[in-house]
């Protein structure tokens, strides 16, 4: 067995980039470890970090080993019963025990590899890959981000920033510059010199080669003192820093609070609306959130009031559909921001109310949305405002989505697939 010992430095940061590796590397059973801890979590333990455990035969390293030596001769029978990568079951026999462990019944085995996320890495593998659907900028929300943008060549500036093929072209037209008299003369010298040992040489051509002789020589060191680049020729790339449209968005979260809405899908609506919150105040700086809780009347409450009131009632539902519309003209003009809604209901409602939601929402709300999503809460059969949502539907695709929740184990998977990122 050979051992490969690792005996230079550890620069800063090294474990922090190992751990980044290691979470890239296995994110799969990452993501999959933090789906199952959504559903067993309290409402406000939601955004806390997690203990994932991830099996030992998926860690599993590659290994440096000698090989057998030398030439060998093998003879490998061939079967009728097994073929390469057919896994053969261990034979019965032992005991497995009776703790709460995974205990081999072969008398060896290994435990799981644990490890601790913290919050933000929690929180990323949570949102991973989700987004507002059709986000675009409507104005410059403030000036609070900036990037940078080439601005041409200059000077002076940062070694770090200096542009190489303008400085070599600059040094270029300067030697040229510099140099053009000096080669111009230095080859009429030369032709003349030449002409000169073509004749018979007189004591006064004698001294005329000598003196051309030395203006040549003369010429050549003038011309080879020219630096092939100076201080003067470099030039920089020249970056400003100019303002970033930010879009801004508003995210209406209107939920039932009736009777007919018991304490579990209460409890679910709030786990819903509040991944809803998280996601929307980790991923965007400029998005506003309108919490609207509704029974037979509708009133828009603050964070707190949203999540922990027990307040209840009826259910007229057109009651929320028309404080949204209101709060919508008097705050939120269409021209200006980004209007999103997410609805959570039973379904139950007056039947006379489900077509005058199916009417406020086609002609007064979905022309200003770019998203509305309504989930359904019950494990019963869709109701008629279901039905009603239907016809809203068919006549925006793309902006108007419906999922149905029975379990708490359907929250996050409905999450996922109401605002995952959608390939362009």
């Amino acid at each position: 067995m050979s051992y490969i010992i690792d005996r230079r430095l550890n620069g800063r940061n090294k474990s922090t980039v190992n751990r980044q590796r290691f979470l890239e590397r296995y994110r799969g059973q990452i993501k999959e470890a933090v789906a199952d801890a959504i559903t067993r979590r309290s409402i406000t333990d939601m955004e806390h970090g997690e203990k994932v455990s991830i099996p030992t035969r998926d860690i599993s390293e590659p290994v440096f080993h000698h090989g057998q030596g030398g030439e060998r001769e093998m003879v490998h029978p061939g079967n009728r019963e097994f073929t390469t990568g057919d896994r053969i079951k261990r034979p019965e026999g032992g005991g497995s025990g009776k703790g709460d462990g995974k205990a081999s019944d072969g008398g060896e085995g290994e435990d799981e590899f644990s490890f601790s996320l913290s919050q933000e890495e929690f929180l990323n593998f949570l949102f991973d890959d989700l987004k507002l659907p059709n986000l675009v900028k409507r104005r410059l929300a403030g000036i609070e981000t900036f990037h940078w943008q080439n601005a041409g060549i200059v000077n002076d500036g940062n070694p770090a920033r200096i542009n190489i093929v303008r400085s070599l072209r600059a040094a270029t037209a300067r030697r040229i510059a510099l140099g053009a008299g000096a080669r111009r003369r230095l080859r009429e010298a030369s032709a003349e010199l030449s002409l000169l040992l073509t004749e018979d040489t007189s004591p006064v051509h004698k001294a005329r080669v000598d003196a051309l002789r030395e203006e040549i020589e003369r010429l050549r060191r003038r011309v080879d003192r020219i630096p092939f680049i100076d201080t003067f020729d470099l030039r920089y790339n020249h970056h400003v820093k100019v303002p970033k449209p930010s879009s801004q968005a508003v995210m209406f979260c209107l939920m039932d609070v009736s009777g007919s809405m018991n304490q579990s899908m209460k409890d679910m609506a709030k786990r819903f609306f509040l991944l809803l919150y998280l996601f929307l105040k980790r991923n965007y700086k400029k998005i506003d959130v309108v919490f609207i809780r509704h029974h037979t009347s509708a009133k828009e409450v603050d964070e707190q009031e949203f999540f922990y009131s027990r307040e209840t009632g009826g259910t007229i539902v057109s009651s929320a559909l028309k404080l949204m519309r209101d709060i919508m003209a008097e705050r939120y003009p269409a021209d200006e921001w980004n209007i999103y809604g997410a609805q959570a209901s039973d379904g139950d409602n007056w039947n006379d109310d489900s077509p005058l939601c199916q009417k406020m929402l086609a002609d007064d709300i979905m022309p200003l949305m770019q998203y509305f999503a309504y989930i359904e809460i019950t494990p019963r059969e869709h109701q008629a405002l279901w039905e009603s949502y239907e016809a809203v539907q068919s006549g925006w695709p793309g902006v108007f989505s419906m999922q149905q929740i029975v379990d708490a184990g359907d929250i996050y998977p409905v999450f996922r697939e109401l605002f995952a990122r959608k390939k362009a």
